[in-house]
């Protein structure tokens, strides 16, 4: 249960569910501050390359409300296992209601599951601690701000170096 009206399931991107994630990205980040406005495509180039390493829906029993994208990384120091989160999409109607960090905490466990060491995202610096986030250095990604660039080791430590995201994010 999250909040007190909505019921979600979390499963796997299936075949078919393209069109309304697509939908979904591009409706949960039209008023972002600091959306790109190309948030929905980078999802459909990273199945397009290979790269959407898990990818999960929520759905609310009726449709798929949220929407969940992990990629690998690279890191300069040569450290195997870790994936890039983001993004993270909602419907605007239903965020703030928990569907966001239901997705987030169950593609952690995911990947934990798979064997993952780690997981870096570029986002909220008040939001994402909450799931055990705390800032990447010693690993960088030049283009943000340190604050924003956050990472959570799931297994072994921190790599250092430059972080390179999946081709898809440009």
């Amino acid at each position: 249960m999250i909040g007190p009206e909505i019921a979600i399931t979390i499963r796997p991107e299936a075949p078919g569910d393209e069109k309304i994630i697509f939908a979904l990205t591009e409706a949960a980040f039209s008023d972002m501050e600091h959306s790109d406005g190309d948030e929905q495509h980078l999802v459909d180039r990273l199945r397009a390359d290979g790269d959407l390493a898990l990818s999960l829906v929520a759905e609310d029993g009726e449709r798929i409300v949220g929407q969940i994208a992990f990629s690998p990384v690279e890191i300069a120091d040569g450290a195997q296992g870790w994936f890039g989160l983001g993004p993270v999409s909602v419907w605007p109607e239903l965020q703030r209601k928990g569907i966001g960090g239901a997705l987030i905490r169950r593609g952690i466990a995911d990947l934990r599951a798979r064997g993952a060491r780690g997981i870096v995202l570029l986002g909220s610096d008040t939001y994402y601690p909450r799931f055990g986030f705390e800032p990447a250095a010693p690993m960088t990604y030049a283009p943000a701000p340190a604050r924003y660039f956050q990472a959570l080791v799931l297994d072994g430590d921190k790599p250092s170096g430059a972080v390179s995201y999946a081709r898809a994010f440009g």
